[in-house]
């Protein structure tokens, strides 16, 4: 069975959306704001993708170890 992360970088949000990594890093601090967390804090995959409103197996899809 393969092990997978629970949490979401910027580097994924740009192979998920085909944009930048720096847009990735300004839509987790747009998430983190929405959620109330501190900018140490990660984002859950499930949290991206409720904020988003993707599938979770279609962003597991694009998370790579």
């Amino acid at each position: 069975m393969e092990t997978k992360r629970a949490c979401i970088y910027p580097k994924d949000v740009q192979r998920i959306t085909g944009m930048s990594e720096r847009y990735g890093r300004k839509l987790l601090n747009k998430i983190r704001e929405e959620l109330s967390k501190e900018p140490h804090q990660f984002i859950s995959i499930d949290e991206f993708c409720e904020f988003t409103g993707l599938a979770p197996a279609i962003v597991e899809r694009y998370i790579t170890d």
